[in-house]
């Protein structure tokens, strides 16, 4: 909302002034959408770095405190008290459910979990080795071909309709993904089991048993959940606001979310770090990487360590600490190669002088991959996870954004630095 206060900016001898938006939490903002009007100049951010695209009611992030709140509600209360989909209520809402609207809001998710049986057909023009976060671009962007009956999207009902189709079927689509990829039989979902050990039965399990998940592996994947779905106006959310700034339906959207989330500054740091501690390989040769991390001559990362948002300790890293002890203890991997050397990694980084005086502490991704990796989830199913629990942020954005009065297509301006203005010669004058 506008305060009392301006900023003034002063070109040429003549002196614009420009309201000061102040919100509930966080920096005030300079509202400069009348600068080009009245001074014929933009401004120029790359990255935008200090440019506030939209005024937003769902996600606040405090990096120097190392505060998340969804809602106004901080992350750690929502991770020790409630579920995924209560978190997914919540940011779709705007408060909790109560215990009535929890029992109906799960039942409607659990409605829409299955996927139109010809759809199976469509990841068989798939490549069995592709990607598969390629094989989840193409297929959620392929749903507006298979649901034609809510695309009204000034209409409530349809956007809601909208919402929960695509959160109930994201666990289906990743699950099978993951089926086509290795060879086996697509499970169907089962509507006895609650959101997160649906998806773990659809991934783990197969037509020859039956699949019994275990309370602690499945209260760590749903967390993983909650932790990451929602995280203000990050590359992919971004993403997502402008594609559906054009009109577009939510399942291009969502899929144009998917593929900026696959790239491997973005969603695919969990990956990377997986990867990292492949690279370094056992316990002895940590303190070479860590050596090596410190030079600026030397092109390694630690990776999974530091945050370009939080200047303090990702909140949602401490959540996911205790998360993985919980599960290498449940599954008797404390002694694990992999394991035993990340946590010594983690041990050398929080008390290594280097580290602490850069503030780069070990983020949610360092914990993540280590969690999902001890769950029997592949690293390429990784951003696919990230994915699917981020949907529900992005829907939510996005229908904050179609929903918002001051609503327009999104259109970045530019600083053209290209060739003067010229004429074509004749051919034979080149």
């Amino acid at each position: 909302m506008s305060t009392n206060r301006t900023a003034t900016l002063t070109i040429d001898g003549k002196t614009v002034e420009f309201p000061v938006m102040v919100g509930t939490h966080g920096q005030d903002v300079i509202d400069i959408r009348t600068l080009g009007a009245k001074t014929g100049l933009f401004t120029y951010d790359s990255g935008f770095l200090s440019t506030a695209s939209c005024q937003s009611k769902i996600t606040f992030i405090d990096g120097d405190k190392g505060e998340l709140l969804y809602r106004g509600y901080p992350i750690e209360q929502l991770a020790e008290k409630c579920n995924f989909l209560e978190v997914a209520y919540l940011l779709k809402n705007g408060e909790l459910p109560n215990a009535t609207e929890k029992i109906n809001y799960e039942q409607t998710i659990k409605n829409h979990t299955m996927v139109h049986e010809q759809l199976v057909k469509f990841y068989q023009g798939f490549r069995r080795d592709a990607h598969p976060m390629a094989v989840m671009v193409g297929v959620v962007g392929a749903l507006a071909a298979f649901y034609h009956d809510a695309t009204d999207f000034s209409d409530p009902v349809h956007r809601s309709i909208s919402f929960n189709r695509l959160i109930a079927k994201l666990p289906t689509i990743v699950a099978m993904a993951y089926k086509y990829n290795i060879g086996q039989p697509f499970m169907y979902p089962r509507n006895d089991l609650d959101y997160t050990a649906n998806f773990m039965h659809m991934m783990f399990g197969t037509p020859c048993e039956e699949y019994k998940p275990n309370p602690v592996l499945v209260h760590a994947l749903d967390t993983i959940f909650t932790l990451h779905a929602d995280h203000e106006q990050n590359a992919s959310t971004s993403t997502v606001r402008l594609a559906g700034s054009s009109g577009a339906n939510p399942f291009a959207c969502i899929s144009a979310g998917i593929a900026c989330l696959w790239g491997p500054a973005h969603g695919g740091a969990n990956e990377a770090c997986l990867e990292m501690l492949e690279e370094i390989g056992d316990v002895s040769r940590v303190g070479e990487y860590i050596k090596r991390a410190k030079d600026k001559n030397d092109s390694f990362k630690l990776m999974g360590f530091g945050h370009r948002v939080y200047k303090n300790f990702d909140p949602r890293a401490k959540l996911m600490s205790k998360v993985c002890s919980d599960v290498l203890a449940e599954l008797g991997l404390e002694n694990d190669r992999l394991f035993k050397l990340a946590k010594e990694l983690e041990k050398i980084a929080l008390e290594d002088q280097y580290f602490v005086e850069k503030k780069l502490y070990p983020n949610v991704d360092f914990y993540s991959g280590i969690v999902q990796k001890a769950l029997g989830i592949p690293t390429s199913m990784f951003t696919c996870i990230f994915a699917l629990a981020r949907t529900v942020g992005w829907m939510t954005q996005w229908e904050e954004m179609i929903t918002d009065p001051e609503y327009k297509i999104g259109r970045p301006r530019q600083l053209y630095i290209g060739a003067a203005r010229r004429d074509v010669q004749n051919l034979s004058q080149r």
